[in-house]
């Protein structure tokens, strides 16, 4: 299986036990099912989709993390059968706090289309899963987001 890892962070420390993330702290982890495309991955994808990522969230300079992993086509499947050229991607969001509403809604169309562009792959096919907000729950370092 092939992975890229990639980090951009800044973190503001707050006291020894707690520290705050700047604004949105997101980390997008993209899971690709394998396809011609994916089996030799541009060296600069994972800051594409970090940099793309960041214009979509508003997030200052440094603050994106990005993760991908490749899932080999044969790892992968749908019920009754894979549709042929089928290639999704699945992306699951951390953020300090999870937009609401329409401006969620806005925000799932706005990064869907930047990472289909990216990625070459239709928007049908990129799906992005919010993970509930990471305030409270989520450590760096050992220091708890708040």
């Amino acid at each position: 299986m092939q992975s890229l890892f990639f980090f951009l962070n800044k973190t503001l420390p707050c006291n020894q036990n707690t520290l705050q993330i700047e604004h949105t702290v997101p980390i997008l982890e993209f899971e690709l099912v394998e396809s011609e495309a994916t089996r030799c991955l541009p060296a600069d994808l994972a800051q594409s989709l970090a940099d793309a990522a960041a214009q979509v969230l508003g997030a200052s300079k440094g603050t994106v993390w990005v993760k991908i992993r490749v899932i080999p086509s044969i790892q992968y499947a749908e019920d009754h059968g894979k549709p042929e050229g089928v290639f999704p991607a699945f992306v699951t969001v951390l953020k300090s706090r999870v937009p609401e509403g329409s401006e969620l809604e806005d925000e799932i169309v706005r990064l869907t289309h930047a990472i289909a562009s990216i990625l070459n792959r239709p928007e049908a096919n990129v799906h992005i899963f919010y993970q509930t907000d990471g305030v409270g729950r989520v450590a760096f370092g050992g220091k708890l987001l708040r």
